[in-house]
């Protein structure tokens, strides 16, 4: 009989809430994911210079600062205190790139918080495909209630029509 793994702690922030749309990516900051797997932000992009090769762009976004800015307009809870007095602009990551942060930190917390990180990013992923084809049953409603309404429309008319011609024919009564 398999030996049960232990039940990994529950993870300190609600990790689907740091998520961030940039650049029509979805990432995670990296002081969001510092504070997940228990480094500091500095430690974290330590060791991502370090192992730059392991962060191709599709991994990693370096924010600008109208992307700093973009993120501050859209998401209340991004705090301009988070990037003050920091030397270097955010850096992004992405799914890929927060696990790959993960393996170069190589402590159990972050290897523990990493699973977290993957289910974050799939459930995201199944709202977004539960919006859309919501979003498709919505128009394919919308389209069906527009035929409806021609179709209602062109038989009231039809019956209009009649009603008319039966008043023309008619003989007047006076």
């Amino acid at each position: 009989m398999l030996a049960s793994m232990p039940k990994p702690a529950q993870p300190p922030v609600e990790i689907a809430a740091t998520i961030r749309v940039v650049r029509g990516q979805r990432v995670m900051l990296d002081s969001d994911l510092a504070e997940l797997y228990g480094v500091t932000t500095r430690r974290l992009n330590e060791q991502v210079r370090r192992n730059a090769a392991r962060f191709p762009p599709d991994f990693l976004i370096a924010l600008s600062n109208q992307d700093v800015a973009a993120l501050r307009s859209q998401n209340a809870t991004l705090k301009a205190s988070r990037g003050a007095h920091r030397k270097y602009p955010p850096l992004a990551f992405t799914e890929h790139g927060a696990i790959m942060a993960a393996t170069i930190l190589n402590s159990p917390r972050a290897v523990q918080m990493s699973v977290y990180v993957v289910r974050a990013f799939a459930r995201l992923r199944q709202a977004v495909a539960a919006h859309s084809q919501l979003a498709r049953e919505l128009e394919a409603l919308k389209q069906s209630v527009a035929v409806l309404d021609a179709d209602t429309r062109r038989q009231f008319d039809q019956v209009y029509e009649a009603i008319l011609g039966l008043m023309a024919t008619s003989p007047r009564r006076q």
